[in-house]
């Protein structure tokens, strides 16, 4: 078995080892996109089926999600190395895309929601599945003696986006009146 492919499986399995091992090897960031890539892809197909008109919207979905990886994983470089850090914690950019990306994994899964009406078990599956992940990658990346302080940089983060989301969603919106 591959390197790839243990590494994909330990992620899959929230093993702190994997995690650990994935943080420490440089050479790992261009397997942690392929992971994001093909977690993007899996929604896609997920999202638009695999139609004859599937292949662009799944390409938008495998796009998005490499940006939205880099974007949280910037956020989450902040939060977690500056606002959040403990005395012990020492961590560059590279280490947390590669953990975050491979915490993407479970993204692949979402492929499953082609079939029939399986998008309620799939989605909230494998967003959990994903939120898991991103703690154990967190928790590794910034070597953090608890998870409880991972979760909470999780949740500034994403509280953040959420206000941005917002604010981005009022400025564009459409006045009713």
């Amino acid at each position: 078995m591959t390197r790839f492919i243990r590494r994909v499986l330990g992620a899959l399995s929230l093993d702190s080892t994997t995690y650990e091992d994935v943080e420490a090897d440089r050479s790992a960031l261009a397997q942690a996109a392929i992971v994001v890539v093909l977690a993007g892809i899996g929604a896609g197909i997920g999202v638009a089926g695999i139609g004859d008109n599937a292949a662009p919207k799944i390409a938008a979905v495998a796009v998005g999600s490499v940006l939205a990886w880099l974007a949280w994983a910037v956020l989450v470089h902040q939060i977690g190395g500056h606002l959040l850090a403990e005395p012990g914690t020492s961590v560059d950019l590279g280490q947390v895309l590669r953990t975050l990306g491979f915490a993407a994994a479970p993204g692949m899964f979402r492929a499953f929601e082609v079939f029939g009406a399986t998008r309620w078990i799939f989605f909230p599956l494998t967003a959990i599945w994903m939120v898991t992940a991103m703690t154990v990658a967190i928790r590794q990346a910034f070597d953090y003696g608890s998870t409880t302080r991972a979760i909470a940089v999780s949740v500034l983060g994403w509280t953040a986006l959420a206000i941005v989301g917002a604010g981005v969603g009022l400025w564009w919106a459409v006045p009713v009146s």
